[in-house]
């Protein structure tokens, strides 16, 4: 972390959890080929839930992030009984998380839907979906916490592994549990469901065994999961900020949906597809990410600012490069990145306008998801709250809202690249304002 070429040291970080990341965009695509198939329907039922789905992924990674930049703070500064307690304070956090997502599953499902649709097919099929992925989502806060302890010693490799095999599994259940294949009950919109959480457990058992055997900076004591209120406060201090960020996400997702219902469910489904296809060019870059934010702690805490400096520019170079290759995917392909969805006529005309108004936003969305990581990884959260906040509600969805009135679906999708202007102008004063204060003593 503090001696190795910065470049090298970045990218060998950061590829294998690119990979990991893309591993998972893939599975993502896989659940929605396969439920595609069922019908349009399944495929909104499906993306009605997303926004939920999101919410339990945004605490889990939110606490990880906390977790993970005071982790490698202290392995900077070599406090490594301090890294112990924060590693197992984490894992509390995100065992508490879970419980209450389960009660969420088992009491909500029907009312969270009713107030998405007024479609019994789609509300059967979105209940099903969001009690299984809820009420089981053990493994998904097992591993979402233990690939964090990975990342934050540098094992990215590691990291890559857990995700990965559970994205496998995920795929190679995908078309037995929803189609009913060699044997197996065909289980539709609830097929999909049990794929998920069961490669989630796999994962998540997995990232616990191999933080114990080779994450020797960490050691995975039981006394230290007996609350310590100094550490919890200082995670979700860091944490809490890239919660609601991406719980901001979340509501952005219902808001949208709401408003593109009042089109058609069409409409809706076509957005669905639009996040499943982003994934592959966002989660790359989330991948870059994650090997970017140990780095900066570490240099941080070692108070090495060149090296910080150059991680920085680095990440907003490779970030940029990747988010322009989707937006020429995206200008030039719309038509056949649509059709893995076995889209109807209607879908394929809205979806093709869509895709290529939406990506215009990618110009400018690198450089903010990379800024946002930076304020994390330095403690400065709040900065990245505010990044969000600004960009999906109080200017996204007010502008998707007023050119909803105008009845021309096609000005709604221009809301995203306004708002990636917005905040690439945020991010540009916050980044030069941390970095210009930050105290190097």
């Amino acid at each position: 972390m503090g001696t190795m070429p910065v470049n090298k040291l970045l990218l060998s970080m950061s590829i294998p959890m690119m990979i990991s990341m893309l591993v998972q965009a893939l599975y993502n695509i896989v659940d929605s080929i396969f439920v595609s198939q069922i019908s349009e329907d399944a495929f909104t039922a499906v993306s009605l839930v997303f926004p939920i789905q999101n919410l339990m992924i945004a605490v889990g990674v939110g606490v990880g992030v906390g977790m993970n930049a005071l982790i490698s703070k202290s392995l900077g500064q070599q406090n490594y009984k301090r890294a112990d307690k924060l590693a197992m304070q984490g894992l509390l956090l995100n065992l508490i998380s879970f419980v209450i997502f389960f009660i969420v599953g088992v009491s909500m499902p029907t009312l969270f839907m009713r107030t998405q649709t007024d479609s019994n097919i789609i509300l059967e099929y979105g209940k099903q979906y969001f009690e299984i992925c809820l009420a089981m989502s053990f493994g998904l806060f097992l591993e979402l916490t233990f690939e964090k302890m990975l990342q934050a010693t540098g094992r990215t490799v590691l990291s890559m592994i857990v995700q990965g095999v559970g994205a496998v599994i995920n795929i190679i259940l995908d078309p037995i549990l929803i189609l009913g294949l060699y044997g197996a009950p065909r289980l539709e919109v609830a097929g999909a469901a049990y794929a998920t959480v069961i490669g989630q457990t796999v994962a998540g058992l997995l990232g616990l065994v191999l933080n114990i055997k080779y994450n020797k900076e960490l050691r995975i004591k039981l006394s230290n999961l007996a609350p310590n209120f100094l550490e919890i406060k200082d995670i979700l201090f860091i944490g809490v900020p890239s919660i609601l960020m991406a719980s901001i996400g979340s509501v952005m997702t219902l808001c949208m949906n709401k408003i593109l219902m009042g089109f058609s469910t069409t409409a809706v489904a076509v957005f669905g597809a639009y996040f499943k296809l982003q994934s592959f060019v966002f989660m790359p870059v989330f991948g870059l990410n994650n090997g970017m934010i140990p780095i900066v702690a570490y240099n941080y805490g070692a108070r090495r600012k060149e090296r910080m400096h150059s991680t920085i520019k680095y990440a907003v170079i490779y970030a940029v490069a990747i988010m322009l290759l989707g937006l020429l995917l995206c200008q030039v392909f719309p038509d056949k990145l649509l059709k893995i969805f076995e889209p109807s006529k209607a879908m394929l005309d809205i979806g093709t306008v869509a895709l290529r108004i939406i990506s215009l936003s990618f110009i400018f969305a690198g450089f903010s998801i990379v800024a946002s990581s930076v304020f994390q990884a330095l403690g400065k959260s709040i900065y990245s709250l505010f990044l969000s906040l600004g960009r999906q509600l109080v200017v996204l969805i007010p502008f998707a809202f007023l050119m909803s009135l105008t009845g021309k679906i096609e000005f709604v999708w221009l809301s995203f690249p306004a708002a990636e202007i917005m905040s690439v102008i945020l991010a540009t004063v916050f980044l030069r304002r941390l970095l210009k204060n930050l105290d190097w003593k």
